[in-house]
């Protein structure tokens, strides 16, 4: 939408009552349910009675946006319309019509009688209808008049109730106050003011060089709605908020919505994002939560009385700038824009400092830190190095947790139902990790100074890693052709092609002869000694377990430790190796698809250096995970703890 022509307000339902609108056939006919119509009517009521009980004038019921677009005359001519000030609806008209519906009951059924209310209502026609105008006439048997029947019932049955029962004539007074009365003053160079506890719409009107079908498919067809940020943008834009010539004011509002579209447009890669968020959020635009922030701190010093007017509904954020713009006396349009860009800047530069970006992401992907509190601690640290020596301490007082993973040598249980207490200590092991590689990397300059590898923050929420098994903790004793069958199984990736052949010759024997085949092909295999190595207790320690998505985990299930090597290599170079399974009829054979071609994977860099035996300071048995494996990869993950405490 083109936010520079569009306009934003907000207008209480008295406001609308001498207005026109009209319904174009774009639109669907109207189909609200009983239950939605009972809903609005009894949020309205309880928003009475609680203004009533708890005065605070201004305090108001907020809508959703109504958007329109102010009619031409060449518009009005083509659908018959008088030469009055007519608005197309674009979005909101369900809403809408439910209180014309409602209004029109109660003018009917009590106004007249017992109170001194306007006696107008706004009008309504409709393209799609034969006469334009809303029918409650019960011979008339189209869709759209049976729903309007319907609601005006349920309208009807609720008032009846309420008024026989829990609502008085003065409770019903007070719940018309709420839908007609206003109390609008006005002060020069100031923004109309309402002091009534009221209904409002957020009006959202679009300029007249804006396609209204555009906007209408955006907001129904895609179920986008209007979000905080584009009501506020066309707040922030608005004309009244520069000083300065014509061509100077176009000029500046450019350069903002400019300024706008560069953030938004860094918010959408993912990697950015969720280095700051977790996944899930399902808003179009991200540059919403810059301005929850700022309203959820109250940046821009909004006194107590006008923080209760804002409420805490969806909107809450788009109200709490328009009570900035409207009812401050001193606001500023720069200082606004300015609060925007501090926090946008901030994390962009979060983003491009190596042990910053990892320390940040570290603590908001294990939350343990919410992002307006670290914005808190940045603004009050003096200086970038004072900054990282906080996140530090933040980060050893969760690693070094004793509810979870602390100390190192902790034991857990055999049957691996809580290693994922580790997992927050096996994330800071790849962190550390990888801010130690960067720095070696700063320091040879052919890489560069503005160089360095940043972890995959987005990859790690969106991948579903879990904590793993390096050794499987799966061991049988193979005394039956069942755990034969599947302990070959495991081993058949890990491999040369010669023993594979006669793995394979294996389930193609006759049964009388597969125990004699099995133990000739173990002793062949020869991994009784390494696997001895660790017992089932020492299995289940931190130097046993490593982070992996998923995916890769579900790929090689309880093979060998050389066989999950070969998965993990062959998912960095972009192959889906052949993982064996056993045939579902009952001789079990083995059954090893091809190689095919797939999109590279990330591995954590721990995970893979443990596959490769890097932390190993000796030679020993590449193609198992041994006890001296266990304690030099220990070491490692306790020396990345120990850099927590360096100044």
């Amino acid at each position: 939408m083109n936010d520079l022509d569009n306009s934003i307000t907000l207008k209480s339902l008295r406001e609308l009552l001498d207005m026109n609108f009209f319904i174009p056939s774009y639109q669907r006919g109207y189909r609200w349910t009983e239950q939605q119509v009972k809903e609005l009517l009894n949020d309205i009521d309880e928003f009475s009675t609680q203004t009533a009980n708890t005065p605070n004038p201004g305090q108001f019921y907020c809508l959703q946006p109504l958007v329109v677009k102010k009619m031409d005359n060449d518009a009005r001519k083509k659908y018959g319309l008088n030469d009055s000030i007519w608005y197309e609806v674009v979005d909101g008209q369900q809403r809408l019509t439910t209180f014309f519906l409602l209004l029109s009951f109660l003018h009917q059924k009590f106004v007249d009688s017992e109170g001194d209310y306007p006696s107008e209502i706004f009008t309504i026609k409709y393209e799609r209808n034969l006469n334009g105008e809303i029918s409650l006439d019960p011979t008339l048997d189209d869709i759209d008049s049976f729903h309007f029947r319907k609601a005006y019932s349920e309208i009807s049955e609720w008032i009846k109730k309420r008024r026989g029962q829990t609502m008085t004539k003065g409770k019903m007074s007070l719940f018309y106050d709420a839908l007609v009365t206003a109390k609008i003053h006005e002060k020069p160079n100031e923004e109309k003011k309402d002091d009534a506890n009221n209904v409002r719409f957020i009006w959202y009107e679009l300029g007249e060089n804006e396609d209204p079908i555009k906007v209408f498919t955006r907001l129904n067809v895609g179920k986008i709605s209007l979000t905080n940020a584009e009501l506020i943008k066309a707040l922030l834009l608005k004309s009244s908020n520069f000083e300065g010539r014509e061509s100077e004011l176009k000029l500046r509002q450019q350069e903002i919505a400019s300024e706008w579209d560069n953030i938004e447009y860094t918010l959408q890669n993912d990697e950015f994002w969720l280095f700051l968020h977790e996944a899930g959020y399902d808003r179009p635009t991200r540059i919403d939560f810059i301005f929850d922030l700022i309203c959820e701190h109250n940046a821009l010093n909004l006194s107590k009385e006008q923080l209760d007017e804002i409420g805490t509904d969806e909107y809450r954020t788009f109200r709490y700038f328009y009570e900035y713009f409207t009812h401050t006396s001193n606001h500023s349009m720069k200082y606004c824009w300015e609060k925007v860009l501090h926090r946008f800047s901030t994390f962009s530069e979060w983003y491009d400092e190596s042990e910053i970006y990892h320390y940040v992401g570290y603590l908001i992907a294990c939350g343990a830190k919410k992002l307006e509190v670290l914005l808190k601690e940045w603004t009050e640290c003096d200086s970038k190095t004072s900054f990282i020596k906080y996140l530090k301490r933040e980060i050893k007082s969760v690693v070094c947790n004793e509810s979870l993973c602390y100390p190192l040598d902790k034991q857990y249980d055999i049957d691996g139902n809580d290693k994922w207490k580790t997992r927050r200590t096996l994330l800071f092991h790849n962190i550390q990790t990888v801010i130690d590689q960067n720095k070696v990397q700063k320091e040879n300059v052919r890489y560069g100074l503005s160089t360095f590898y940043k972890f995959p923050f987005h990859l790690y929420k969106l991948e579903g890693w879990d904590v793993e098994h390096i050794s499987s903790n799966t061991t049988n004793p193979e005394t039956d052709i069942d755990t034969q069958k599947e302990w070959l199984m495991n081993c058949y990736i890990a491999v040369d092609k010669e023993l594979q052949d006669e793995i394979k010759a294996y389930f193609e024997s006759k049964p009388e002869e597969k125990s004699l085949r099995f133990l000739e092909l173990k002793a062949k295999i020869n991994i009784e000694s390494e696997e001895a190595e660790l017992t089932p207790e020492e299995k289940n320690r931190i130097w046993n377990y490593t982070l992996l998505d998923s995916s890769s985990n579900r790929s090689y299930g309880n093979s060998i430790f050389s066989a999950k090597r070969r998965v993990l290599i062959g998912k960095q170079q972009g192959k889906k190796l052949g993982v064996p399974h056993l045939t579902r009829d009952k001789d079990k054979k083995i059954d090893v698809p091809d190689e095919v071609k797939s999109e590279s994977a990330f591995v954590p860099p721990c995970t893979m250096n443990v596959f490769l035996k890097y932390y190993s300071t000796i030679s020993n048995a590449a193609n198992y995970w041994t006890k001296h494996d266990c304690t030099e990869y220990l070491k490692d993950i306790q020396r990345c703890i120990n850099e927590l405490s360096e100044d």
